[in-house]
């Protein structure tokens, strides 16, 4: 029996590839060559295995083959398939055909693969770039490229199975997420946390699963996998316009070929609509951008005002009737957002904060009272330090729930997960252990099996309403959960013989070095 193709043997040909740009240019940049490779590869096999299968059927009949080709997933047109440009890979204008092939391959699926503004998913990459080098350094890296990516075949019949693709593409933005520092926290959320958060919100059958500022879709991802049936559908938006391109490439190598994925801000330009309203979801998650600067309001002596399309105080969509967050800190923004996104009466909210959610004051003290007051606020939960690429902050979550009642003040559950990680050279993760500790108390909380209090020491508590407007609505954790630990009883009389004991050690020392030196001069 011949050999399936394993998760394995993917991610090594693919991480071996990223050589021929590494020290050429920053990773954040090369991720997009590689992927889009990647992707290029997969459709190409995909289509190349159909073909031979219609082939077959149709007993060899080329015509009936070339009409139920076009009702494939992907129409692929000569130039843009892997084999032509790999054919090709001698040639002096590598960089140009393989950009050609992309323009084809766009077109020839602009149904999929384009922007609602016609913008298609490779716009912003040229294999043409001088940013590759002078012309024959460029061809010798593009001709690297296309030999490394010719080892693997990825036609389904060869794979393991269907996901090898999907997680090898996970692995190549998780790996670059690592290397790329500071800017990968604009496109990736670590999969410790994704998981977490997944099962915290937990989607029904049949559920509609939002990530407003959904990066390279890792997480939306992973929301929809929690489901446990291919009964959901996926809505993203997504404001940088190569990391939009990343996801809708994510979505159909993970076989999610229904996913719809906007490119815009979401703040200022909301794509996910249903005629003049924002679309509805029974759950939206998300890591949006930390305390965002700039994110949408204006002051009223900026000189640009008049050109800005975009008011919070005039939102048409009146998401920030609670309040309007100060101008260079978005977070409510997107709180706001995603909890008028969710359905009434059954949506679920979870969203990673930095702490300054959790006790800032003056305009975002009165959002989150309202908020609070509002009693669609379930769970705060506290997570390690460093866990993020981009910052070393430790970072929170809140789950939003709109099937809480509508009447009465229902107590909210804090976990104070900080000390409960996996340390790491660069970042730290959570652990299998730590993720199902924090979802196993969540999940009794939410079943009403846990009364207000202490449930488990220096871990979580159980606040009533009562207690957190006493606290004049601040939710900063350790107002909840105890985590002072006592200082050791230092005994003085042990600490003052044990430092006679170390003079008289000292002094011993100091007469042999004398006597050795004395005996050097000598």
């Amino acid at each position: 029996m011949e050999n399936k193709i394993n998760q394995a043997d993917i991610n090594k040909v693919v991480w071996k590839a990223c050589d021929t740009f590494r020290g050429v240019i920053d990773p954040s940049q090369y991720k997009d060559y590689i992927l889009t490779m990647l992707f290029v590869k997969y459709v190409s096999d995909v289509n190349k295995e159909k073909r031979t299968e219609y082939l077959k059927k149709y007993n060899g009949d080329v015509e009936r083959t070339d009409r139920a080709m076009k009702m494939e997933r992907f129409v692929i047109p000569e130039t843009s398939s892997f084999d032509y440009l790999y054919e090709h890979r001698n040639e002096v204008n590598v960089g140009e055909l393989i950009d050609i092939g992309l323009t084809d391959l766009e077109e020839a699926n602009r149904e999929k693969l384009s922007s609602e503004d016609g913008s298609g998913i490779f716009r912003n990459i040229s294999f043409n770039s001088s940013n590759l080098g002078d012309v024959k350094d460029k061809n010798v890296r593009l001709k690297n490229l296309l030999i490394d990516f010719s080892n693997l075949d990825l036609s389904p019949a060869h794979l393991e199975n269907n996901d090898v693709i999907g997680d090898s593409y996970e692995f190549l933005i998780s790996n670059f997420a690592s290397d790329a520092g500071k800017k990968a926290g604009e496109f990736y959320t670590p999969k410790e946390v994704s998981t977490l958060l997944a099962k915290l919100t937990k989607s029904k059958p049949g559920a509609r699963i939002s990530d407003p500022t959904c990066g390279s879709g890792s997480l939306l991802i992973k929301a929809g996998r929690e489901v446990g049936s291919n009964n959901f559908s996926l809505y993203g938006q997504e404001a940088n316009g190569s990391t939009w391109a990343l996801a809708v490439m994510n979505m159909f190598l993970h076989g999610f070929d229904n996913a719809i994925i906007r490119w815009g801000d979401t703040i200022r330009n909301p794509k996910l609509r249903e005629g003049d309203s924002l679309m509805k979801f029974d759950t939206v998650v998300a890591n949006p951008p930390f305390s965002l600067d700039k994110w949408g309001k204006v002051d009223e002596k900026e000189e640009d005002k008049s050109s800005t399309s975009f008011d919070p105080e005039k939102d048409k969509y009146n998401r920030f009737w609670r309040g309007i967050p100060p101008k260079s800190k978005g977070d409510w923004a997107f709180i706001s957002h995603m909890i008028e996104t969710t359905y009434e009466g059954k949506g679920k909210v979870g969203v990673v904060v930095p702490h300054g959610v959790l006790f800032r004051g003056a305009s975002e003290g009165k959002i989150r009272q309202r908020t609070i007051e509002e009693n669609i606020l379930e769970a705060v939960i506290g997570l390690p330090a460093n866990l993020f690429f981009g910052t070393g902050i430790p970072a929170a979550i809140l789950i939003f729930n709109k099937a809480r009642p509508d009447k009465g003040k229902s107590p909210v559950l804090f976990i104070d997960s900080s000390k409960h990680f996996e340390s790491g050279k660069n970042q730290n993760r959570l652990r299998d252990t730590d993720i199902e500790h924090v979802v196993d108390t969540y999940r009794k909380f939410a079943e009403g099996k846990l009364k207000p209090g202490v449930i488990e020491d220096k871990y979580s508590y159980v606040a009533t309403f009562d207690e957190i407007q006493e606290n004049e609505f601040n939710l900063n954790i350790p107002r909840y959960v105890d985590t002072f630990e006592e200082e050791t009883e230092v005994d003085i009389g042990n600490v003052q013989k044990e430092i006679v004991r170390l003079e008289e050690e000292l002094k011993t020392v100091q007469g042999e070095m004398e006597k050795y030196l004395t005996e050097l001069m000598n």
